[in-house]
């Protein structure tokens, strides 16, 4: 048997801030060898990750998660060493005690329960990787592609994530907004401001263009999800002097969409409305859009059934389903198959002094236990009756 608090300790105490690893991935494999799973570490670029399956018969159902962390910023600020993992009134504080250590340990001594009692009539798997907090290059992203390219069949999906709102269990994430970022430069021509003619000002048509973006409503929302939003994020005009017209102006825009709209769609979009305010300036406007994840949903169904009875049968809550937040590796999961996700209270997530008690880990274990039993109760009894 596996004690999941005290594996959160182990992995918090190794620091491994995006992209570094600091030994946090031999755990997770020691672990899970431990428990009969056969692991391929896969290494991209500087990036861990790991797969691991217990099993090779369907249905597989994966866990998925990240063992890197975000910087813990002021470290004085800390009333705990950040990677100490203190347990202080019943609150184990650190780094990645929320987001998202503990869901990987209660998963594994979820899964250890699991398999003593025989109950993985199928297979088990653990998706983990190290580039979640980070740029996500070389992490989920590469994993799911070389799975697919090697026809690795995952059924379904359960991200780690710290989805609960105000109390354990109240949420799970069934589904989440696309994201792009774009990036906009407008060149024109630097010049003395006494004489404007000799030159081209970027700033008035880098605002015009940023208005015109904002100006548009995207949309009024969709079905389980709601309106799609652009935010101006970042403006930029490299120019210390008060007497010169800058030469170059740089904004940065992002938009969190539904699926009434694609990635591509938005950016040809922003490219149109670029190349409308261009005419007549007598300089250049280019646009790099950059599409992090497009909008999925994971239809109500025997699987939502399955983990929504976990949450109400092991902590008392029915849960909302819910598509709201920023993104998770769940948007490149669900090229291979149906994802949720389910994890502890988030409200602490990237904090000062993240935290959680050790009595909702635990109870997040207790979920996790009956997920997989409700799981296999129900989908391998399908797949016998369609045999």
């Amino acid at each position: 048997m596996i004690d999941a608090i005290e594996l959160t300790r182990e992995l918090i105490r190794r620091p491994s801030v995006t992209p570094a690893d600091a030994g946090a991935m031999d755990i997770v494999e020691q672990t899970l060898r431990g428990l009969g799973f056969t692991c391929r570490r896969m290494l991209f670029g500087e990036i861990e990750n790991l797969y691991a399956r217990y099993g090779t018969e369907s249905p597989n159902l994966c866990f998925a998660g990240h063992t890197d962390v975000v910087p813990v910023g002021d470290v004085t600020a800390w009333s705990q060493g950040a990677f100490d993992a203190q347990v202080v009134d019943g609150v184990m504080i650190g780094r990645g005690a929320v987001d998202m250590k503990s869901a990987i340990a209660a998963f594994a001594a979820a899964a250890a329960k699991a398999i003593d009692a025989g109950q993985v009539a199928g297979s088990l798997s653990f998706l983990i990787t190290g580039d979640e907090e980070g740029v996500a290059t070389h992490g989920t992203k590469m994993v799911v592609e070389a799975l697919d390219i090697e026809d690795e069949v995952i059924d379904h999906c359960v991200v780690g994530e710290p989805t609960s709102s105000e109390v354990f269990g109240d949420m799970i994430k069934v589904g989440r907004r696309g994201s792009i970022n774009a990036e906009i430069t407008v060149e024109g021509v630097q010049g003395h401001v006494a004489y404007p003619h000799r030159a081209a000002n970027p700033v008035p048509v880098l605002l015009r263009l940023l208005l015109r973006l904002q100006e548009r409503q995207l949309d009024n929302g969709y079905p389980e999800f709601q309106p799609s939003n652009l935010e101006i994020t970042q403006i930029d005009v490299p120019n210390t002097a008060t007497n010169v017209i800058p030469g170059i102006a740089r904004a940065r825009v992002n938009i969190r969409f539904n699926p009434r709209h694609t990635g591509a769609d938005l950016a040809r979009w922003i490219e149109n409305e670029a190349a409308a305010e261009a005419q007549g300036f007598a300089g250049t406007v280019v646009v790099v859009p950059q599409i992090s994840g497009e909008a999925f949903l994971t239809e109500p169904g025997p699987f939502t059934d399955v983990v929504a009875g976990a949450v109400y049968d092991a902590a008392g809550r029915a849960p909302e389903l819910s598509t709201t937040g920023g993104t998770s590796d769940a948007r490149f999961i669900r090229a291979l198959c149906p994802v949720v996700e389910l994890g502890l209270v988030g409200r602490t997530m990237h904090q000062v002094d993240e935290r959680a008690p050790v009595a909702e880990i635990l109870q997040l274990q207790a979920v996790y236990e009956r997920l997989i039993e409700r799981y296999f109760q129900t989908f391998s009894a399908e797949q016998t009756t369609g045999s």
